[in-house]
């Protein structure tokens, strides 16, 4: 795959590792398994890995367009509590031949931002 096989909207990610971003980051980030779909389309949940932050979640696999908005579903690691969010695509970024989509909390219950913070915080 070239360049021009690439959604308009991703980027390569110039630090795969993830250092640069982190740095910018005012949480903690931890891997977990989210299940996603498209909230204009609506459909059936897609199961995803990623990471979680206070923020937001990154995962891989899909490239929607920046601007789109995903329902996302996940178990808070360690607990029985489901959080269900709306989430912002911010960017995509491709690290080879791997796509990861950047979303940004933008609908969520209070309940589940302080549970997410008290977890993070434990880690």
């Amino acid at each position: 795959m070239d360049d021009r096989d690439l959604p308009l909207n991703a980027v390569p990610d110039p630090d795969p590792a993830g250092r640069e971003h982190d740095e910018r980051r005012d949480s903690e980030r931890i891997p977990i398994h989210l299940l996603v779909r498209d909230a204009a389309l609506g459909g059936s949940f897609e199961a995803h890995e990623g990471n979680l932050g206070l923020g937001g979640v990154f995962f891989g696999g899909l490239h929607p367009p920046s601007g789109n908005r995903l329902e996302v579903r996940f178990l808070i690691p360690g607990t029985r509590q489901e959080v269900e969010a709306v989430g912002e695509v911010l960017r995509v970024s491709r690290n080879g031949q791997r796509f990861g989509a950047h979303v940004k909390f933008v609908d969520m219950p209070l309940a589940s931002e302080l549970a997410i913070a008290r977890f993070l915080q434990d880690e």
